[in-house]
């Protein structure tokens, strides 16, 4: 009986110490991107963003928080300390990575751009989108890609993309640009029956960069190195198809 009790209450003492090596971190999130990234009716987070970033808290035995923050003070708080990562459909491009450092990529989606059933415009040339009103987040690289590709369209920027599905549903604005997935997904809801995609946009490297990565602060190589060890074991286990599969009815994750 002695050495029941001896035994036990060392492993009550191991416990802890057995807790403290799993490595914890906060998870940066937005929670108004979907299918990425959003609230469901209990206000829980869910989405493609958040269900790869806890396969990926798995695979690297870490216990995992997720944090929402608006998107236009997400990096800010990323350097400040409020979490430890950002997975939130970030794209990796060279003026980010001036400030965080970013993992491997996890998808890589076009932008498109959305507009009313009944509009007029036939194609996305600068030509053609001129003297239009289009939305689009700000801070993002899609309000960036307008800015650049189409000069004399007036760029009315939102601070999520409810907003500019919003006014373009109510025919305030002629068109909006995003990620194709998010219009797509949008524009099969019910709130989305005023619209459709007018064309995907080719990617443009230097403005949408080499895909979605996970941010982290600078100089945190070795957390880098799990996410990306993390990324090649979900990919290569089925993890990330069987993932993928309930969001999307085609392969996301690009070249």
């Amino acid at each position: 009986m002695r050495k029941f009790l001896i035994a036990m209450s060392a492993l009550a003492l191991a416990g802890p110490a057995v807790a403290q090596d799993k490595m914890q971190l906060k998870i940066g999130t937005e929670g108004a991107y979907p299918p990425f990234n959003y609230y469901d009716s209990d206000r829980n987070l869910i989405g493609f963003d958040v269900d790869i970033a806890k396969a990926l808290c798995d695979k690297m035995n870490a216990e995992c928080t997720f944090v929402a923050q608006d998107w236009d003070g997400i990096i800010p708080a990323l350097r400040a300390g409020k979490f430890d990562a950002i997975i939130a459909s970030m794209s990796i491009t060279p003026e980010r990575d001036e400030v965080v450092d970013f993992t491997n990529k996890y998808y890589n989606t076009p932008p498109a751009i959305a507009v009313p059933k009944d509009s007029d415009l036939t194609e996305a040339t600068p030509e053609a989108l001129a003297d239009i009103i289009m939305g689009a987040q700000s801070s993002t690289t899609h309000a960036n890609y307008a800015a650049a590709h189409f000069a004399d369209t007036e760029l009315r920027r939102y601070g999520t993309p409810e907003e500019y599905k919003l006014d373009l549903a109510s025919g305030r604005i002629d068109a909006a640009i995003d990620d194709v997935v998010v219009l797509s997904d949008w524009l099969n809801s019910e709130d989305g029956a005023c619209c459709k995609i007018l064309t995907t946009l080719t990617l443009d490297p230097e403005i949408n960069g080499a895909g979605a990565g996970i941010a982290v602060r600078e100089g945190e190589t070795e957390l880098i190195g799990k996410f990306n060890d993390a990324i090649a074991a979900i990919r290569a286990d089925g993890t990330y198809d069987e993932i993928q599969k309930k969001y999307f009815e085609f392969d996301v994750y690009g070249d």
